[in-house]
Order: C-alpha cells, then sequence, then structure tokens
C-alpha cells in the first residue's frame, strides 16, 4: 500500500458525541487538538479511537490549534476538518493527485455538504460562482477565502504562510491566510468534485458567532487592507445593531495587537479583493 499523502488534523472544544460520530468516517491518519475541553473529549479519542493521535493543548487555542496539527503531519497535505465534519469516501486521495498536479496550489476549498440534506454550503456556492478567473495551472476558480472544514492545504506552503494566527482567534479565520498566501504568490482554487461532509452541532452559540464574524471582519481588513476598507468595515459594525457593536468593542480591545501585525497586500491581492467585494457586497460568501 503506498503511504499516505494527507493527514487529518481535527480542533475540537467541548463537543465529544460529535467527535465520536465524525472520526469513524476519516481515513488515512489523523491528529485530534484539543482546545482544553471539560467534557471529556479527549477520553472519547483514547478509548475509541487509539489509532489516532491525541494533542491535549490544555488550553483554548482557537483556529491556531490546527498549527498544532499541520506541524506534527509528516504528510505533504493536510486536510482539516472540525468535530462535527469529514471527508467523503476517496476525496482525500483526489484531493493529492489534483495537489500534485498543480504545484503551485496551496489551498484546494472542497464542495461542503450540509446536514442530514446534503446542501451545498452558501459560502461554497458563492466559491464557485467567483468572479476570479481560472488561472490556467489551477484546477478550479480562484478564490481568496474558503472554509477550514473543507480544505486541503499544502504544508510547505501553509507553514510557510504561518497557519492561523491569534488575533483572528476563531470563525472567519480563513480570509486572512488566504490573503497571505495570495500575496506570497500561491494558488487557491475551488474544486467542485471534491467533497467534505459537515452535520453541524448542536452545541453552537449563534450570537456569539454573530459577534466574531463582525470582530473578525473588522481585524481582518485592519491586518491587511488599506485605511479606506478598514473604515469601511468599522462603519457597517457599528450600524449593524448591538451584535456588530459588541463585535466592534471586541476589535478595539485587540488593535494595538493587529497593528503589530499589519501588513498591506499587494495592490494585485487587493484588486482581486476588491473584486470579490463588488461581487458580494453584503459579505455573505468567502470567494
Amino acid at each position: 500500500m503506498a503511504s499516505p499523502r494527507v493527514t487529518v488534523v481535527v480542533a475540537t472544544r467541548n463537543r465529544g458525541a460529535d467527535l465520536a460520530r465524525s472520526l469513524s468516517c476519516h481515513e488515512g491518519p489523523v491528529i485530534v487538538i484539543d482546545n482544553g475541553s471539560t467534557d471529556g473529549s479527549p477520553d472519547v479519542v483514547r478509548e475509541g479511537f487509539p489509532h489516532v493521535r491525541l494533542v491535549e493543548a490544555g488550553r483554548n487555542l482557537g483556529a491556531q490549534a490546527r498549527n498544532v496539527g499541520v506541524r506534527l503531519a509528516t504528510t505533504p497535505y493536510v486536510a482539516f476538518a472540525d468535530d462535527d465534519s469529514w471527508w467523503a469516501r476517496g476525496a482525500l486521495e483526489r484531493a493529492a493527485d489534483v495537489l500534485d498536479t498543480h504545484p503551485r496550489l496551496a489551498v484546494l476549498a472542497a464542495r461542503v455538504l450540509v446536514g442530514a440534506e446534503q446542501t451545498i454550503d452558501p459560502v461554497c456556492a458563492a466559491m464557485a460562482a467567483s468572479p476570479l478567473t481560472t488561472e490556467p495551472d489551477l484546477p478550479g476558480p480562484s478564490v481568496l477565502g474558503f472554509l477550514a472544514c473543507g480544505a486541503v492545504v499544502r504544508r510547505s506552503a501553509y507553514m510557510a504562510a504561518g497557519g492561523f494566527d491569534d488575533v483572528i482567534f476563531f470563525y472567519g479565520e480563513e480570509e486572512r491566510l488566504a490573503l497571505d498566501l495570495a500575496a506570497a504568490g500561491w494558488g487557491l482554487a475551488y474544486v467542485n468534485d471534491i467533497v467534505a461532509h459537515h452535520l453541524p452541532s448542536g452545541v453552537r452559540d449563534p450570537r456569539r458567532r454573530q459577534i466574531l464574524a463582525a470582530r473578525n471582519t473588522v481585524l481582518t481588513a485592519l491586518l491587511r487592507r488599506p485605511w479606506p476598507v478598514v473604515a469601511r468595515a468599522v462603519l457597517a459594525s457599528a450600524c449593524s445593531g448591538p451584535v456588530g457593536r459588541r463585535g466592534l468593542g471586541q476589535a478595539i480591545a485587540l488593535v494595538p495587537r493587529a497593528l503589530a501585525r499589519r501588513r498591506r497586500v499587494p495592490l494585485r491581492v487587493e484588486a482581486a479583493r476588491r473584486s470579490l467585494d463588488r461581487h458580494d457586497p453584503d459579505g455573505t460568501g468567502t470567494s
């Protein structure tokens, strides 16, 4: 049997029941990073899935937990999964073939099917309709964002870009990384025939996620985009009701850290991002 080319990295926190269901669906080597769970999630892995490598972070690292898994992986490619998602059978072998064939491809964004109804995630629908051209050396429409639970990354590119960061922390963390990869000359593409499944956990706080979305939109702009874009993001958050203002307040507390890491993307990347903004003015997609 050929050695594996893809490692699955799962970040989890307090979703033991979801984790028990999803881990049985993964193919190939799996690394689970536990973000300080208090519900016994590590025991679920140890007792039910002894073949899975478990790392207990001891605290909530947010999206940065994936960085730990990527560093430990020994395969050239890493597929991310959430504790409530998994990859379709054979999808990762196919993804590795695509990445082998397209050496500039850093992120393969797959089609994510949601729930028992297996409906396409709206973000994936937006990526499929990306106004950016399909570049000749990439396998699908170019994108400047992705869903982490439906992404396979080239490990070397991910590591060189620094992975996810502790400013964004969690929710919408993909855009900053996508911008940095594009700035470094890497390609990101949506590939419709590679599929991941997502059965959203019942352990969710929708209001908290809305606050994080507002916060992280402002912070991503502050980290990488021109000042007028930052101003528009601040104004939009301030005018979007209590949730937006709460998110803006959280963003303001992180401004010193974000400013210390601010680095404008090249004009070509900003132009592409603006094209996507015009295509999706309400910010509902991540193409």
